[in-house]
This record gives structure tokens, sequence and C-alpha cells, in this order.
């Protein structure tokens, strides 16, 4: 049946207690001879595509519950709870006619069966049809510990709680027991007050939406408030209506001319706040009893969402007004903040929805909005923004990125959607950087091609034929290769600037001291944090994007400018430097390799492991993990470079047998050499014209469209960088130039004794002497990763320790 009385949203509760969303559709009663008997079914079809959501049989047995005029809520087994949520009040009345026929009950009940078990049940039947009603004690001072009691005594008993919710509500008790509040209240009658609280305390716990509607009415409310206000836990009772009235304004920030819109908002905000700050936090046991009290504000926010989303008028005005330069800055704020709250009940509504939800905030406007008020000064604007922002990228991140290329055309690099949240992450003032932390996270999802699933606006008209052949994996590449071109052209340059303002090349003229110190190593804490966040995005890059990441890192040498952070003090900004190299090598990618020998980038590496010293922790570890790595894979091109260049300066290090595994792994290939079975030659080619056969590789025809030349170019993009640059430039006269080689001062004269002393030698002349061996006395380390490798290569180890018995340094905690 298709008319909105049938129409219906239809929900089950998970094992968090929490209501899920299962589908919109409209609800029938069919019916069903069978031998035995006549079987009327609750049927529930989509209305997307017409298949069946439900089908459930309306047993005699079954408890089915009404609530909130709109309601049914029913158990079909002992963990899976139902609930339909009717659009009209009509059709909820139809269906339940339905089920109290089936079930020989008067529609006027607001539930057709005692949810008790069978001994229970036989037991009530055999009391007398007079002990079957309970009988309230008048609502008098004097009776309020008599009626605390019989409150107290049913919650145990399921049958109980529903005659006794009958009771309270077929008498009007409700209001008699909040009008003697009042007058308690007035004459300060602490203990009556006091028993008011448990009596009150004791009626959310009957966990009757019945109950509910009477508790949560607007003549109501703020008197079960002021009830519970009087906890006998506290000292004094806490001043929760003054907050609810004088504190918590209620701030329209475009007129609501709906009254019904306006009240539910306000019942659901103070039934919340009854709920997260008045109640104590429940037990295991009582969480049971609260349970339709999250239903009840779960569906609240529901049926708010689905009113304001249905009001056009209203939230075009928000909009309006949002993205008029002309609004005072409070005014925006407000805004802002309404926005967020929005958009956090909208996680209530069901996945298509939730969909047109975004979808309808998207065209009016909602992303370039963001852009105005990400830019302002006020710090709770923009963290509201920034919550938006990521209900937007979590919802649709193709969505986001559809959006920020189409800028371009209209708008200047420095006022990009994407590069706005970067400055953001970029200038965070918190000294944690929380906000930066997030928005990171944003980015990252942002740039992660395995959700880049749908196209991107010019390849739009190809989607049809497409899904009609199953081919997904064209459309995840075209939108990979317009946005990450677009992406490496646009923002990539306003990522790495700090990073590449705070590893600026070293000053020929500065003093070798200088030079040792490294002055271009970030002191500060918090930008040593924030260059740790640009790496590990750096760091994904190298992961995910290949083509696009290589070309930037070799084009502006910017592994080369990451390693100067191993020299930093701060130990976690070298390991995030040394895991950026580490996901390089990992790559096994040749030309990855030759750039890194072309550029004698070990040196910073095996400098950082020789200031170490014989310090036993995880900068130690991690760099002897990666030189495991180079000899468990056997990559011989950089085997032979470490060996070549290193090997002096490494041969004393024999806690760990990497160097020697690499050195006998070197003197295998030389072996093979001689017998001309070597698969490790030199090509002739040069390596500049290797880079040029890499550009032009076929598993990424579909990524060169663009231009790969203008990912390294370098444009204007405001303030920001202007200041970067000129910190850039001072840099460079401040500190030593490199040598021609190009390469870092390697110096061999680290005594492993001065190093442990954590004190750094000064520089030797010679840069061909050993590394003095560990003193006596001290012990050797033991290897971090123990690697499986060749059997014969491990005999002859053992034979080799076997002679000369090194010794070595317990772990840690041993």
């Amino acid at each position: 049946m298709s008319d909105t009385r049938r129409r219906v949203k239809l929900y089950t509760l998970n094992e968090d207690r929490q209501w899920e969303d299962r589908g919109t559709g409209h609800v029938s009663c069919s019916y069903e001879d069978t031998e035995a008997e006549k079987e009327t079914s609750l049927t529930v079809t989509a209305e997307s595509d017409g298949s069946l959501l439900l089908e459930s049989k309306i047993n005699t047995s079954t408890a089915y519950q009404k609530q909130q005029d709109t309601l049914i809520v029913w158990s079909e087994a002992e963990n899976y709870d139902l609930a339909l949520s009717f659009q009209e009040k009509a059709g909820c009345d139809e269906i339940w006619e339905k089920i109290c026929q089936v079930q020989g009950k008067d529609p006027s009940v607001e539930i057709t069966q005692d949810p008790i078990d069978e001994s229970e049940e036989e037991r009530f039947d055999e009391m007398p049809e007079s002990a079957q009603l309970v009988e309230l004690p008048p609502c008098e001072p004097e009776r309020l510990e008599e009626i605390a009691e019989l409150v107290t005594s049913v919650l145990s008993s399921p049958i109980r709680r529903e005659k006794l919710a009958l009771a309270l509500l077929s008498s009007g008790y409700i209001r008699k027991l909040l009008t003697l509040f009042r007058s308690l209240e007035a004459s300060e009658h602490r203990q009556g007050l006091l028993q008011l609280y448990e009596i009150l305390r004791g009626l959310l716990f009957l966990n009757k939406a019945s109950l509910f509607e009477v508790l949560f009415s607007d003549d109501c409310i703020m008197d079960v408030v002021g009830c519970l206000e009087y906890d006998p836990a506290l000292l004094q009772p806490k001043r929760h209506r003054d907050f609810l009235t004088k504190t918590a304004k209620f701030k329209e920030v475009i007129p609501i001319t709906d009254s019904e819109l306006r009240q539910k908002i306000h019942q659901t905000y103070r039934v919340q706040y009854i709920q997260d700050i008045i109640l104590p936090t429940p037990s295991v046991f009582e969480e049971n009893f609260l349970s339709t009290l999250s239903s009840f504000i779960f569906f609240n926010k529901v049926e708010i969402v689905s009113m304001l989303q249905e009001d056009e008028k209203f939230l075009t005005e928000v909009f309006a007004q949002l993205t008029d330069e002309s609004t005072e800055d409070d005014k925006r704020r407000e805004l802002v903040n309404f926005f967020k709250e929005f958009c956090a009940f909208s996680q209530t509504l069901q996945p298509q929805n939730r969909d047109a939800f975004f979808k309808t905030l998207a065209n009016l406007g909602i992303l370039p909005a963001l852009e105005i008020v990400m830019g302002m000064e006020d710090l709770q604007v923009k963290a509201a923004a920034t919550d938006i922002f990521s209900y937007l990228v979590e919802f649709s991140p193709s969505m986001v990125r559809e959006f920020v290329m189409q800028e371009p055309q209209q708008a200047d690099d420095d006022v990009l959607l994407i590069n706005v949240v970067i400055k953001q992450m970029i200038c965070d003032s918190d000294p944690e950087l929380g906000g930066a932390v997030q928005l990171m996270g944003l980015l990252r999802t942002l740039i992660d091609p395995e959700n880049m699933l749908a196209p991107a606006s010019h390849v739009k008209s190809r989607l049809s034929s497409i899904l009609l052949l199953g081919l997904q994996k064209p459309v995840k590449k075209a939108e990979k290769s317009e946005f990450l071109s677009f992406f490496y052209k646009y923002c990539m340059h306003v990522l790495t600037a700090p990073l590449l303002a705070n590893t600026a090349e070293e000053d020929q003229d500065s003093s070798e001291g200088a030079a040792r110190g490294n002055p271009v190593c970030p002191d500060n804490f918090q930008t040593a944090q924030l260059l740790a966040l640009i790496l590990e995005l750096l760091t994904f890059c190298v992961e995910h994007h290949t083509y696009h990441i290589k070309n930037y890192i070799m084009t502006k040498d910017l592994l080369r400018r990451v390693l100067t952070l191993m020299n930093s003090r701060h130990t976690f900004l070298a390991l995030c430097a040394l895991r950026f190299m580490r996901r390089i090598i990992g790559l096994k990618d040749e030309y990855y390799n030759r750039y890194i020998m072309k550029g004698n980038l070990f040196e910073p590496v095996i400098n950082a492991l020789l200031d170490n010293g014989t310090r036993y922790n995880l900068l130690n570890s991690a760099i002897i993990e990666l030189f495991e790595f180079i000899r468990v894979e056997d990559i011989r091109s950089l085997i032979a470079h470490i060996v070549d260049n290193f090997s002096t300066a490494l041969e004393s290090i024999e806690y760990v047998q990497t160097f020697k595994g690499l050195k006998g792994r070197y003197e295998q290939e030389k072996e093979r050499q001689s017998r001309g079975l070597s698969r490790y030659r030199r090509d002739a080619r040069s390596f500049e014209e290797d880079e040029d056969m890499w550009l032009n590789e076929e598993e990424e025809e579909e990524e060169e469209e663009e231009d790969v030349s203008d990912t390294a170019k370098s444009s204007d993009y405001g303030k920001f960088m202007e200041s970067e640059k000129a910190k850039e430039s001072q840099d460079k006269e401040n500190q030593p130039k490199r040598s021609t080689s190009g390469s870092f001062k390697f110096t061999f004269s680290h005594s492993a004794a001065n190093a442990s002393n954590g004190s750094k030698p000064p520089s030797s002349s010679s840069s061909g002497s050993k590394p003095a061996a560990p003193p006596p006395g001290q012990t050797a380390r033991t290897g971090l990763v123990d690697y499986p490798d060749d059997e014969d290569e491990e005999e002859e180890e053992e034979e080799e320790e076997e002679e000369h018995c090194p010794r070595k340094r317990p772990r840690l905690g041993s």
C-alpha cells in the first residue's frame, strides 16, 4: 500500500541497546489460511526497490507496545527487538487495531500482553481478582514512604510494573505527585522531597513510554527535574532548573514557525539532559530499565531532523545568512553551531535518508560556507566547522573531492577548501595539536585511493555503461588520477611548506660545531609534532600514491630534506623521518634505490646510528631493522652501495649479525659476478635516462594524462607561504652550506664510550677511521628483529659466533 498513513521506518535493537535503521517502506497485514489456523503477518515492503524488509507473524502470545502515538515495538526473540515508526498517527492506529484484533485485545491498551514468564503468570492467575489490581496510597506527605516502597518493589516484576503504570495513568497520579512536590518545596519539607526523588527515579525505571509522555510533557517536565534535584546522596540540591531556564537559552538562528517542532526540540534537549546529567550513571542492572528512555530520545531526534529537512524555506534562509558577508560574527557562530548539532542529529537517519540529507546540504552550499567559517579567527567557530567537515568527509569523501576540483576555475590556490584545511592544521594553536590531528585524519581520508569509488565530474557520462559492464576499477582509477593530479598540483606544496622551511640546506660558511648541532632541526616541541603529522601523511602517500609522490620526492629532493630531521633532539621526529625512508625502501623500487644511492642518503641514517652509540632504544632498533630488511630481501643495489661506502664505519657493530650479513651477501654476489652468473649488472644507461623511462610505465598510463612538470611548480599561496619562504631564506643565511658533493658531513670518530655518556665527540679530520670497539665489560645488544634467512648462511653465522663468542646485551626487562 503506497499511502503515507502506512509509510514506516523499520528499526532493530542491536547488542549495544541502540536502534538501527533497517529501511523505509509501507506496512500491511497479510492473511494466510493454513491447515491448522488462519495466520496474520505484518509485512513491510521497501519503497526504494520493493524488496521485503519484514515479514512477522502476529502471535497471540507476543507483547506489542504502542508508544508516542506513532510507534509499535515488540520482541521477535529473546535478544531481537523490532520497532515500526509510522509517518502518521492514523496509520499506527490502523495497524494497532489489527494486532489487537488478532490477539483479542481492546485497542485502547498500550500493551497487548504482559511480558512475564509462565510461572509468574500462573501465580498471578491464582490470585483473587481484587488482588490483581494495584492500589495506590493517597498522595499525601505522610504516605510518601509507602509510595516509594511500592514503586521500588515492582521493578523486579514485568507484570507488576505494567499494572502499576496502568494505575498511575488511569488515576492521573503523576500530576498529583508533582502538585505535592511544589507544596513540599514551598514549605521546605526536606524529608518529603528526598522521598519524592526516590519515587520519580523509580517511575523512570518502570521503562514505560506511556509514562514518559506524561512525565516529559510541557506542564510536567520541569517539576520532574525539580524532584530529581533532591538526590539524598548530595548535601545540597543541584540547581538544574536554573540551568535549563536561565543558562541554557534556546536560540533560534532563524525563527521556527512550527510550534510542534519547537516543542519537540525543547523536550528532546531536556530529556537528554535528564539522562546524561541528572540521573547517576546506571549500574548494569539499571541499564535495562532505561532502554525505553534512550529510544524516546532517539525517535525524537529522527522526527526533528525529518521536520527540519522538509522545511526548505527554513534551510534556505539559514544558508543565505551563513554565507552573507554582512552577517555579524556572533550570528554566524550561532548558525555554525546549529549546523553542527543538525549534522549530529542526522546520524539517526537511515542510510538513504542520510544520503538525501547531505545532498540537500551540499546543494544549498555547505562546502563554500565552510571555507568562510574555517577561515575565521573564532576558535569555537573553527572547531564547529571542523566537526561539520568531518561529518561530510565521513559520509562522502568523493562529494568533497568533486567540489574542491571545481574550485580552481574560480578561486586562487590559497582559498581552496583543502588548502584552508591544511593551513588550519598547520596553524593549530592547541599545544597538543588536537585539532591538527583531527584534520590530518580527514586529509588522509580524502587522499586515500581506497575510497575513490565514484567517477570524477568529466567521466560521469560514462558511469552507466561502466556499471552495466561491471567495470568499477576504471571508474576508481579515473577519480584517483584526476584528484591526485589536482592535489599534487594545487595542495601538496602547502602541506610540505613547514617541512621544507624547517629543513633548509646548511650553509658552508657556518662553523663545524653549528653544523653538528644541526640548527635547522626544530627544537620547538609543537613544531616537531606538526612535522611528525606531515611526515605521517607523506608516508601514507608513498604507500598509496606511487607515481605522483615518486615524481614529487625526486623533483623536490624531498627525502634528503626529511632525513635532516634524523638529527632532531626529538626522537619521535627522527623516527618519523626514518619511517618515511623505510616505507620508500619497502617498495623495492629500483628508481627509488638509485635516487637514494645517487644522493648518498644512507649517510644521515648511519650518522644517527653512530651518534646513538651503545644506547639500546627504539631508534637503534628501527635503524637496524631497516638494514636487516635490505639484507633479508636481498636488495642487491643497496647492499653493494652500503658495503662499498660504509663497511668501515659499521664493521665494529657486532651485537647483531646484520652488517656482517650484508657483507656476506655482497661477497656472494661478487663471487657470482666472477663466475658470470650475476643477476646484478649495472645498466649502461645513466640514472637520468632511467628516470625518463619510469615516467612512461604502462601501469600508470591513465595517471600520466596530467602534465607531470606541473607538480614541480611552486606558486604563491598567500601570507603563510611568504612567511615560510622568508624563514627559509633566513635559515639559509645562518646555516653552513652543503659540501660540493651534496652530502652530509660524515665522521667515524664516535667512540662507544663517549656516546654512552650522551655527549658527541668533536669531528675528526680523518673520515676513514673506525669507531672504537665497546669498552671492556660493556654488554652488547641483541637485535630487535630476527628475520629468517638461507640455511647455509645461518650455519656460517653459527660457526662464526662459536669462534668469536660475542657478548650480547640482555633485552630490557630481563
